[in-house]
């Protein structure tokens, strides 16, 4: 769904997070009453990371995964045809350009990506 939608796979790579991993990841949720559930989810079992590129790539990417809650998401869009809840909705996307180079930056050294 993803290469067919235009996006250009720069790097790709299954790894485990580890709790501690997980944590540092989704930080920026720390307050959320979500967070212990997500960092328990993520490093739950292995994880697909994925740098893509392609121009308007965070917009893009966002409609392609679609809303967060399966349930609202619309037709074709990865989450509701992949997800099985809100909280384990299949698929992570940057919400911002800046947000989407700290993120690649965790998972992937600049070499990895050439």
């Amino acid at each position: 769904m993803i290469t067919e939608a235009g996006f250009r796979v720069l790097g790709l790579k299954m790894i485990q997070m580890s709790s501690n991993d997980a944590g540092r990841f989704y930080e920026v949720h720390r307050e959320r009453p979500f967070y212990e559930s997500l960092v328990e989810f993520m490093s739950g079992g292995p994880v697909v990371v994925v740098a893509l590129q392609k121009e308007n790539a965070v917009a893009d990417y966002r409609t392609l995964i679609g809303a967060t809650d399966p349930a609202e998401a619309a037709e074709g869009t990865i989450r509701k045809v992949h997800a099985s809840s809100k909280g384990e909705n299949a698929v992570h996307g940057s919400d911002s350009v800046e947000n989407g180079l700290r993120e690649i930056s965790f998972f992937f050294a600049e070499r990895e990506l050439a």
